[in-house]
């Protein structure tokens, strides 16, 4: 095969692959023509004619200031102005109270209501708290003479014993001197009944005082018959326990001696026990005695005791701003040691139903709380920031004194996100009469994030003349007329720009109208500057109210 002949077919080649190549091309990329080539224009080829690119209209500030720019750029504290298409201005709504957002928008940000309606308001008061013996049931054994411990039968702490059980033999020379006395004085009794009347009386009053003082020392009515009947004193004294418990305290040893009043020994009964907690001040004025209250040990996870409230402490701890109150608990089996922690959770409630919302609806300030209140139908996208006075709270819902109206929606999710793309605070600037229907007339103050520097959305009018000029301080001085919104009268003073495109064209002596707004107490910034309008006439002479 020559040359010439390969090269001409590869030519061809060549030239059919570009013609299929464009067949294709014309056939997937048309858009005037249904069909090209004979074949009919896919569903993929009139995609793009039907997505329309939305057209930028301009970009606005970000702090809701009267000023716009054509392009991308910054205000005075670095952020970014917000981009608005065609078809974006109905978001500004007609009432000046409220704020307006697309269903694109809406569904973006997951925007949730709920009404506002009446229930009882459970409470669920936690506190944490300590088991401790109920001082009711302590009990100390002490002598009321002098002695020596002869023999101990309890010689532990934390033994128990019963009611009546032997703790331990005591010896005193004054009490076995009293037990002679007494037998003496029973004998005395029986050897004078052949006496006369007198002596038989005094013999008894010396008995009766002798039986006396033994009982006085806590001598048991069994030993006091034993020594009435074999008259003889015994060496030693038994001490029993006067109740069951166990010894929680136990000062005596074996030998020792001991004086009246000497604390030998504590006995507690821990059959039922104290639950000691501390309740919140905020939280005491819904604690009511009797209330009953589920106690969890954390030594026994898997159970809960149940408490009730016997006593709340008139006294209140200043450093931890906490009241004390006292619980009752069965204590059976002896499953609850004193010093155990507790964690205690009070049910309190409201006895009548009252106006709630959800913990999530309230916007709080610190100086305030806000509601966001649907306006109108879903569809609308329009919301009201109201404010809102609260009461009581439960787990999951708050009481709202005034502000709110039974049935009225509230934005229970994505509030903060409203808050934030539609600057709630410039909406609430001129906030006054709407806000005050439900609040009974309240005028409401705006909210100011602390992220932001406080700016007053209502702006004011003026026109004036360009004293002086300052770039570097990206400030102007200006002599205006009189302005009415803020009652001032004529006067020279010196105003800030919001942005540095405003110094182009401004000198001392041009004539301009402008717009201003208050960004700082005190700090007036200019949002537009124009030249005057020929209709304006020339600007006012600030010093014509003091010619004659």
């Amino acid at each position: 095969m020559s040359k010439n002949l390969v090269v001409a077919i590869g030519v061809l080649v060549v030239a059919g692959a570009a013609g299929f190549a464009g067949n294709w091309w014309g056939t997937h990329h048309a858009t005037g023509n249904p069909a090209v080539g004979g074949m009919a224009a896919t569903p993929a080829a009139s995609a793009p004619a039907m997505l329309k690119e939305r057209k930028l209209r301009f970009y606005r500030n970000p702090m809701g200031l009267a000023d716009t720019s054509p392009t991308p750029k910054k205000d005075p504290m670095g952020m970014d102005y917000i981009a608005v298409y065609e078809g974006e201005e109905e978001e500004t709504p007609a009432n000046a109270n409220q704020l307006k957002f697309s269903a694109e928008k809406i569904q973006k940000m997951g925007v949730h209501t709920e009404a506002a309606t009446l229930r009882v308001l459970d409470k669920t008061v936690r506190a944490s708290g300590r088991i401790e013996p109920d001082e009711r049931r302590i009990t100390t054994i002490a002598p009321k003479f002098e002695g020596y411990v002869e023999k101990l039968m309890v010689n532990t702490t934390g033994q128990g014993v019963a009611k009546g059980q032997v703790l331990f033999e005591a010896y005193s020379p004054e009490l076995v001197a009293a037990q002679r006395e007494y037998a003496i004085a029973v004998q005395g009794v029986q050897t004078m009944i052949q006496a006369g009347p007198e002596a038989q009386k005094s013999m008894q009053q010396l008995a009766d005082a002798s039986l006396a003082r033994l009982r006085n020392w806590d001598v048991s009515e069994e030993q006091v018959k034993e020594l009435a009947a074999s008259g003889s004193s015994k060496r030693t004294l038994t001490f029993r326990s006067p109740v069951s418990g166990i010894v929680t305290e136990k000062k005596v040893v074996q030998g020792m001696r001991f004086m009246p009043g000497d604390a030998l020994y504590q006995v507690t009964d821990l059959s039922s026990v104290w639950v000691m907690a501390d309740v919140p001040e905020q939280d005491i004025g819904a604690v009511r005695l009797g209330a009953r209250a589920t106690v969890h040990i954390n030594a026994y996870p898997d159970k809960a005791f149940t408490a009730a409230l016997t006593y709340i402490y008139p006294t209140l701890n200043a450093e931890t701003r906490t009241v004390p109150v006292r619980l009752e608990l069965a204590n059976p089996g002896g499953l609850l040691k004193p010093g155990m922690f507790a964690q205690l959770e009070l049910a309190v409630g409201a006895k009548a139903k009252v106006l709630t919302v959800p913990v999530s609806a309230v916007i709080d300030s610190g100086a305030r709380q806000m509601a966001l209140v649907q306006v109108g139908d879903a569809k609308d996208g329009r919301f009201e920031p109201r404010e809102v006075k609260l009461g009581a709270r439960s787990e999951n819902y708050l009481e709202v004194l005034s502000g709110l109206r039974e049935g009225e929606l509230v934005v229970t999710s994505a509030n903060f996100l409203i808050d934030a793309e539609s600057n709630l605070k410039a909406a609430i600037a001129g906030f006054g009469s709407s806000a005050g229907n439900a609040t009974g007339g309240a005028t409401m103050a705006p909210t100011q994030p602390a992220a932001a520097a406080t700016v007053t959305a209502t702006g004011h009018q003026a026109q004036g003349k360009v004293v002086e000029v300052d770039a570097k301080a990206q400030s102007v001085t200006i002599s205006h007329g009189a302005v009415a919104s803020l009652n001032w009268k004529a006067m020279t003073m010196e105003f800030s720009l919001a942005n540095s495109a405003q110094l182009k064209d401004l000198k001392p002596g041009l004539a301009v109208d402008f717009e201003f707004v208050e960004r700082a107490k005190g700090e007036w910034v200019i949002t537009k500057i124009t030249p005057a309008s020929p209709a304006g006439g020339s600007a006012p002479d600030p010093h014509a109210a003091h010619k004659p």
